[in-house]
């Protein structure tokens, strides 16, 4: 749950819709506008912690992190 926490607590400001879906074996894919960010099974392994962050990060550009001024 460490990528769904970091996206909330960084872009809960821009993030419109987030869902949760349940998949088989171990399934670990996001998706951002019907683009592939990450993909456990692509990979062959979890996502290190802050990897999806930075990831969304770069997708988004140079928009402020919630709570920055």
């Amino acid at each position: 749950m460490s990528a769904v926490s970091d996206l909330l607590s960084n872009y809960q400001h821009v993030i419109e819709d987030l869902r949760l879906v349940m998949g088989s074996k171990g399934v670990f894919d996001v998706t951002v506008d019907g683009e592939m960010l990450y993909s456990k099974h692509d990979t062959g392994r979890h996502a290190d912690d802050g990897e999806v962050l930075a990831l969304f990060t770069d997708l988004v550009g140079p928009i402020k992190r919630y709570g920055d001024e």
